[in-house]
């Protein structure tokens, strides 16, 4: 048997890491998304996935998706628990590559096992504010034995049945986003929707994290489409430019399609059409051409996007649009494998209906999909059930809104609207504070208390503010975040071109303690920074003695 090979392994164990750093990037993704009271318990709903998955990967997962199959083309046999006896590469064919593959074994386990992470933390993109963090683990743990496992070794085993019958999938079409998706109906079903779903929903607490979680997304899925012909040859070359271009084209086509349905061209959109093509290129990355992953990526970003009304017609509650990127993604690329497919690319492909092959591939492509999905339908909706009789899967109702504080007794920011304001000069070292200057008027007597709000916007300095409001007579000033309800909702963007009527505004509270003969002055610099009166108020107040 030949010496493994340097450079394939090296390939190998980079897409590894590639493929791990995805899942804290979709963490990052999802967290900017969701509601600032719940971004730390979204973090965790990923990140938690390392853990639990890549042990019972290595305990039993790894086993039945590639170990010799038992002998119905469903699952592999348990010789390979535990990985106790490991001592030969890969078989020559497995996972769609030639016999010239060398490789460690334990490099193709670890490279596989990032797959199984991965894939069951893209459910919590659905579920945002929903999910009990114990019954989370217990459910990823079953999950990735009972229905990942045995969907990789039906199409990455050459004794699966789906690769026997000729199914392709070179990524994870089917095994990663089409089963995924799957899983995200049946949980849904489980789980219920938000209170007050469809009529109330959140705007982004980062978008600023949500496109950082995409960058690293799209970085770590040149591993993830790169590393599975397990070589560092052209074809890896070949299936990195496909990832590559098809994000590309189906992040422009989102983008067009937003500026006319919605009047704006946004940057979530920009990274939800990437993710997009992303996602319907996997299946196809290493058996097509560059102009057919354009063509791909194209129709990705043209049908996922439309796709966004399908949680309004399935009635799911589908928080961060996981159905219409991932599932509709993963589903709409195997099919065009069937389409677009050459073996000019990858002689151990087939050419699909617009390369002279017929209609063969795109049916055995459509017999794949309906497998998949009917099998992770069925098995998921068992095992959340289980779950939620068992410990609980769905968070109660009132603990929604505050997913952090629940479950970990911590918020993920501790920032507020003042603390935020601009102020003037060039940042400076810390020096000893100077001695505050003694009251301008005694203890004792008597003053008023001014109370006002104001937009954020013409207050939006706080050294003006301050020397504004000390000029015109106030001894103190402190300003604080509020919210006033408006008689006319104002519309607020939501990530994808949904829109919200938010019935309370942010304001600011100014409280400013001022002597008698100062009030008419701190009413007018109030005035003039926007104050209403009707929502100003004065007080009669007494220092105290310090």
């Amino acid at each position: 048997m030949s010496a493994p090979n340097a450079g394939d392994t090296a390939w190998v164990l980079v897409c590894a890491g590639l493929v791990l750093f995805m899942t804290p990037g979709l963490a990052a993704f999802y967290g900017g998304m969701v509601r600032t009271r719940n971004v730390l318990a979204m973090l965790q709903q990923n990140m938690i996935a390392l853990g639990v998955v890549s042990l019972t990967w290595v305990l039993v997962g790894y086993t039945i998706a590639f170990g010799d199959d038992a002998g119905s083309g469903l699952f592999g046999n348990l010789e390979l628990f535990g990985l106790t006896d490991l001592k030969v590469p890969p078989a020559p064919n497995l996972h769609v590559v030639d016999g010239r593959i060398t490789i460690p074994t334990l490099a193709f386990v670890l490279f596989q096992m990032m797959f199984a992470v991965i894939t069951p933390a893209l459910v919590t993109g659905a579920t945002a504010g929903r999910l009990k963090f114990g019954g989370w683990v217990l459910f990823l743990a079953v999950w990735s034995i009972v229905v990942y496992a045995p969907i990789a070794h039906w199409l990455w085993h050459p004794g699966g049945w789906l690769a026997k019958f000729g199914t392709q999938d070179w990524a994870g079409g089917l095994v990663v986003h089409a089963s995924a998706g799957a899983a995200v109906l049946a949980v849904l079903l489980v789980v219920g929707r938000r209170r007050d779903w469809p009529h109330t929903a959140a705007p982004p607490n980062s978008i600023p994290l949500t496109i950082v979680g995409a960058g690293i997304l799209w970085f770590g899925w040149f591993g993830f489409n790169g590393g599975d012909g397990l070589q560092a040859n052209g074809l890896a070359a070949q299936a990195v430019l496909n990832t590559h271009l098809a994000a590309a084209a189906a992040m422009l086509v989102w983008l067009a399609l937003e500026r006319v349905t919605d009047g704006h061209s946004t940057v979530v959109g920009a990274v939800s059409g990437a993710v997009a093509g992303l996602a319907t290129v996997t299946p196809t990355a290493g058996y097509v051409n560059a102009a057919s992953a354009v063509a791909i990526g194209a129709l990705a970003g043209l049908v996922c996007h439309f796709a966004l009304k399908l949680k309004y017609l399935l009635r799911l509650d589908d928080a961060l649009d996981v159905l219409a990127v991932h599932f509709v993604g993963g589903m709409l690329g195997t099919l065009l494998l069937g389409l677009f497919g050459n073996r000019g690319v990858n002689p151990l492909g087939a050419d699909g209906l617009f390369l002279g092959g017929g209609g063969g591939l795109l049916w055995r492509q459509l017999v794949g999909v309906v497998s998949v999905v009917a099998f992770s339908f069925v098995l998921t909706w068992l095992i959340a059930a289980g779950v939620q009789a068992l410990i609980g899967l769905r968070v109660p109702p009132a603990d929604q809104e505050r997913l952090d504080q629940a479950q970990q007794g911590a918020g993920a920011y501790h920032l507020g609207g003042v603390t935020s304001l601009t102020a003037p000069g060039a940042p400076r070292r810390r020096t000893a504070a100077a001695p505050a200057g003694e009251p301008s008027v005694p203890p004792g007597q008597r003053v008023r208390v001014v109370t006002a709000l104001l937009e954020p916007d013409p207050a939006a300095n706080s050294a003006d503010l301050r020397d504004a409001l000390l000029r015109a007579g106030a001894i103190s000033v402190i300003v604080s975040d509020a919210a006033v309800a408006t008689t006319t909702p104002q519309a607020s963007l939501l990530p994808r071109g949904y829109w919200q009527d938010q019935p309370l505004s942010a304001r600011l509270r100014v409280t400013v303690l001022v002597g008698a003969d100062g009030v008419g002055a701190v009413l007018d610099e109030l005035d003039r920074m926007g104050a209403r009166r009707s929502d100003t108020f004065v007080q009669e107040a007494e220092r105290v003695q310090p």
